[in-house]
């Protein structure tokens, strides 16, 4: 199986009566990773790539909605559910002697 090196994808689709959509696919080891709180105060994550950099903060950037809390809590089960998965193909795939090459 092959595979391409580290790389960030960004695309614009812009379709008439349409709005613009924009897709952020990282496809590298090579992010940063944040979060924090600013001093309205309100929290935000950040995903960035040398190519690239994803912002997710409050609705509006005001104050935390329910609506907030809920994308908060999706995040949250999404990102546990990668590492889960990341950690058992990993245990496989050292298993089967595939090599990490990751640097």
């Amino acid at each position: 199986m092959s595979s391409l090196g580290p790389y960030t994808y960004v695309t614009l689709s812009v379709q008439p009566d349409s709005a613009p959509r924009l897709a952020v696919s990282f496809h590298t080891a090579d992010l940063r990773v944040r979060a924090g709180v600013l001093d309205k105060p309100r929290p935000y994550l950040e995903i960035s790539s040398a190519e690239a950099d994803v912002a997710i903060s409050t609705t509006g950037a005001g104050p935390v909605t329910n609506a907030d809390l809920h994308i908060a809590r999706q995040l949250f089960d999404a990102a546990a559910r990668y590492l889960a998965d990341c950690e058992r193909l990993h245990t496989e795939q050292s298993a089967k002697g595939t090599p990490d090459t990751a640097a």
